[in-house]
């Protein structure tokens, strides 16, 4: 290739180069203002910026939204394990042989329902000797207080016969409680797991028998830092999604707070109640938790306000009708607005939509603000030295 023609291919790759920069950077008009070469630039698509508005001196419109205040989405993010509501694994009061299973596995039962009963003839021999041997002693009590309305016995006699029936009485008591824990009964209303015994097994006071749940509600055992300590309360609303289920969330309330934070994890230890009317869940579930609190306020600004410079990201506000730019730290992105750390009040227009017409000290109005006039000072472009 001739040498003119890779001039001529340098030169055009440099204006194309020269044409991108100055469409995407908004200082690239000044900084071609400063080097004494005239720039006109208009957004694309901007209808409220005809083509050479800037060239005649116009200022450029734009389009703006108003600064609003808006809280921190704060929130903790945690796995926690489901409990039921009351739970027990029951076991014999006594060792004994099984002689009868009254409940199926996974049967709901009301309190008292008898689940397993154990072999009891030898109780209840005892309770048939002991109630004889009271209605005895209650007959010679009776007739020692006959007697000794007579004088036929002393009251130390009267005494012992007293003491006598007080004793059988108790022997009774003991011979019914002792045939009542051959009996298994449910101490609440739950769900039955499986039963794990059978007709003729031998179990001692350490075998399960089965399990019993009260999974009315659900209770899921969580850790929040200790940040969150001063804020989390008893009634606060928590919200969960079973892992193991596909789709929804549960809405439920902080229901225990632990008494201390756990040195080592530096974190409290909460249990949240969620309501399980439909029996969907089970103890032993895991669920991701959420709790939500309410953060410090900040500007919010629409997301398209926020621009990028060497410096970081800033917005162009109006000062006095001319451009200025307000440096910004992002705290946090929403869907619809982006909080910023600024000196931004509410209600302060931030401008959108034009940004490449905006120079720093260049005047421009917002899109249904009145056009200046010709002796307005803003209107004015300052005078070189």
């Amino acid at each position: 290739m001739r040498i003119w023609k890779q001039a001529l291919v340098s030169l055009a790759v440099v204006a194309a180069a020269g044409i991108v920069w100055v469409r995407s950077f908004p200082e690239a008009a000044a900084v071609l203002e400063r080097a004494g070469i005239a720039t006109a630039s208009v957004a694309p698509g901007d209808a409220a910026a005809p083509a050479g508005a800037a060239a005649r001196g116009a200022a450029p419109v734009v389009l703006g939204a108003p600064v609003v205040a808006a809280r921190i989405n704060d929130f903790v993010a945690a796995i926690g394990d489901g409990r039921a509501a009351r739970s027990v694994t029951i076991t014999p009061y006594v060792a004994g042989r099984v002689a009868a299973v009254d409940t199926a596995s996974g049967d709901f039962v009301a309190a008292g329902t008898t689940l397993v009963r154990l072999d009891s003839e030898t109780e209840e021999i005892a309770l048939d000797r002991a109630r004889l041997n009271a209605a005895d002693a209650a007959t010679a009590l009776e007739r020692s207080r006959e007697l000794r309305k007579t004088g036929a016995v002393n009251q130390v006699t009267l005494l012992e016969s007293e003491l006598a029936a007080r004793q059988a009485d108790l022997a009774v008591r003991d011979a019914e409680l002792a045939l009542e824990h051959r009996t298994i009964a449910a101490p609440f209303d739950g769900w039955v797991g499986i039963i794990g015994v059978d007709v003729g097994d031998q179990v001692s006071t350490e075998t399960e028998v089965a399990t019993l749940d009260d999974r009315s509600r659900i209770l899921v055992d969580f850790r929040i830092p200790e940040r969150f300590v001063g804020q989390v309360r008893i009634g606060a609303p928590v919200t969960a999604r079973p892992l193991a289920l596909a789709g929804g969330t549960l809405t439920g309330e902080v229901v225990t707070l632990d008494s201390r934070v756990s040195p080592d994890t530096r974190t409290l230890r909460v249990r949240a109640s969620f309501d399980n009317a439909d029996d969907t869940l089970r103890a032993g579930m895991a669920f991701s938790i959420t709790m939500r609190f309410p953060g410090d306020t900040l500007a919010a600004v629409d997301p398209l306000a926020v621009q990028w410079s060497a410096d970081g990201a800033y917005v162009w506000v109006s000062d006095g009708g001319r451009a200025k730019q307000v440096p910004v730290q992002i705290v946090q992105r929403n869907n619809d607005a982006v909080l910023v750390d600024a000196t931004l009040a509410p209600g302060t227009m931030v401008v959108t939509q034009g940004v490449q017409l905006l120079r720093s000290g260049a005047p421009f109005r917002f899109e249904g603000e009145p056009e200046a006039t010709a002796d307005d000072p803003a209107t004015r472009r300052p005078t070189r030295g």
